[in-house]
């Protein structure tokens, strides 16, 4: 794999931020319940890329905080983690229509977000077996979805305004609020719909 800018890899750096991400939603609920998460992601390799993972994922959760206490989205999570079906058929819907319109910084922070707390839902409704399945998916989404825009825009160095801002400035109603609960809401309740329309084109 190729060396990206000032050696770090954006690679480690999302597999890592990833793993973060949902290890701290899962902080919350007893460790005995949560498999090992370690041997599914590549580590850091330097002080320099886990700075940046650590900061990162400090972002990623004050946007997060800013919904977390919403009744409409922690029922949507609800809805997301008990449909019947495919778990993974779930989460790609989930991460398609986040990027419907496109990528932005705030959006792959949003989905990690999501990733994080499914995962403790999943723990919290006996199924920890489920969390490694959800890293996985994630990770495998990263690499195939994202990783490309992330090193076309110059890196995850190059994320830090905009999530910043975003960590600062999104409050409830706000843009990532808003896309929360239009995706997560949509597809628990509206799955069927969703599922027709997908399968009508």
């Amino acid at each position: 794999m190729a060396c990206e800018g000032n050696g770090m890899s954006d690679e480690r750096i999302g597999e890592a931020l990833i793993k973060e991400v949902i290890e701290e939603e899962l902080k919350e609920v007893p460790a005995d319940d949560v498999p090992p998460l370690t041997p599914l992601t590549h580590q850091v390799q330097s002080v320099q890329e886990q700075k940046v993972v650590t900061q990162l994922a400090k972002m990623i959760r004050i946007i997060g905080d800013k919904v977390q206490d919403d009744q409409d989205f922690q029922d949507a999570i609800d809805g997301v983690a008990r449909a019947p079906g495919s778990k993974w058929d779930r989460f790609k819907q989930v991460a398609d229509k986040v990027f419907e319109h496109g990528i932005t910084w705030e959006r792959i922070a949003v989905l990690f977000y999501v990733a994080g707390r499914l995962a403790v839902r999943l723990v919290e409704d006996h199924l920890p077996q489920s969390v490694r399945e959800i890293v996985q998916w994630t990770v495998d989404f990263f690499r195939l979805n994202l990783l490309g825009w992330i090193r076309d825009h110059g890196g995850w160095i190059n994320s830090f305004s905009e999530l910043a801002t975003a960590s600062m400035h999104t409050v409830s109603g706000g843009q990532v609020y808003g896309v929360l609960l239009i995706f997560v809401a949509g597809l628990a309740l509206g799955s069927l719909v969703t599922w027709r329309l997908l399968h009508h084109h």
